[in-house]
């Protein structure tokens, strides 16, 4: 059960929080554990190897590579911040967290998600540059530039979701406390208030209309001027070359977006919790999954680093 303390009136302020997404789903938990855990293993596996193949080979130490090491690591911690918990819950019968566990939570998810949004921004402006200035790449897209936009990435996500969540857990929570969720995400836990919300949601609108669409808005027009080269390009091979640089990344923002746009654009009347447990699915879980993939199966320079790599590792092992 949900822990909780006196509060005035008839209701009680709660201490602790239930989550209930999969308590109708008690027979398939054993199974739903292993399906989570081998993504889970699969997806940390997956962004760990981009992470050491771009760091032994020298020619991918470039700016592109650079902001996908960024997206890597930060695939990994999103998706800690989430499935470790969900894979103990669903070995558990009662599936509880604090407040204070919540909280922290919170903090890491939304963190981790706003600066991938800042991050995507910025590699899609790489794509730009390296695209529609390659002249003036090595001079715009300098060591000094990529280190600057990673940290107007990491910076944005912790100061605008700190205070963000800040003042969500400032709102009183009383009732049952069971949230109709696997984690903590935003509206699920806002619904427990038992204050009005109305002005906390409209804030909270606010900011994902302003910081997920501005970075979204600089993704699309980048890829308008991306397009528009592309096709002033006179060989086929030549398009189709510049073409693939983006493919890539085209992918993992269509991923990403489609959900969160889906999740956090939409007003509170529009959330159920069967839809807000699907599209958190993909966000939380599925596209980390992929993204591994993507950069891996769809980009020809870092498949022929993974080559280059497992030649040498079984030549060592058979001289």
């Amino acid at each position: 059960m949900s822990g909780s303390e006196p509060m005035s009136g008839n209701q009680s302020l709660c201490t602790r929080f239930t989550f209930v997404a999969f308590s109708s789903l008690a027979e398939l938990q054993p199974v739903l554990f292993i399906v989570f855990l081998i993504i889970y293993l699969f997806t940390v596996g997956g962004n760990l190897i981009i992470i050491c193949l771009i760091w032994v080979t020298p020619s991918l130490r470039t700016p592109m590579y650079f902001f996908l090491v960024n997206l890597s690591f930060l695939e990994m911690c999103y998706i800690t911040s989430v499935v470790p918990q969900m894979l103990v819950h669903l070995l558990m019968e009662t599936k509880t967290i604090s407040v204070g566990g919540c909280a922290a939570q919170m903090y890491v998810f939304t963190i981790l998600g706003l600066t991938e949004c800042c991050l995507l921004a910025a590699m899609a402006y790489d794509r730009f540059v390296a695209i529609c200035y390659p002249l003036h790449y090595v001079l715009l897209m300098s060591p000094h530039v990529c280190l600057k936009l990673a940290a107007a990435s990491w910076t944005t996500g912790v100061v605008v979701e700190s205070v963000q969540t800040t003042w969500i857990f400032t709102l009183p929570f009383c009732g049952t406390g069971k949230i109709q969720h696997f984690f903590c995400d935003i509206m699920p836990v806002v619904k427990l208030a038992c204050v009005d919300t109305s002005r906390n949601e409209i804030v909270m609108f606010a900011v994902s209309v302003l910081f997920i669409m501005s970075p979204c808005l600089l993704i699309l027009c980048s890829y308008v001027r991306i397009f528009v080269t592309i096709l002033r390009i006179p060989s086929a091979a030549g398009r189709r070359k510049a073409f693939s640089t983006c493919s890539s990344h085209i992918l993992v923002v269509s991923l990403f977006y489609g959900t969160a746009l889906f999740t956090y654009l939409q007003p509170k009347t529009a959330h159920t919790p069967e839809t807000d447990k699907a599209t958190a699915l993909m966000y939380t879980v599925v596209t980390p999954a992929l993204n591994p993939v993507i950069y891996t199966l769809r980009n020809k320079e870092v498949k022929e680093a993974f080559q280059r790599v497992t030649q040498r590792s079984s030549l060592r092992q058979t001289s």
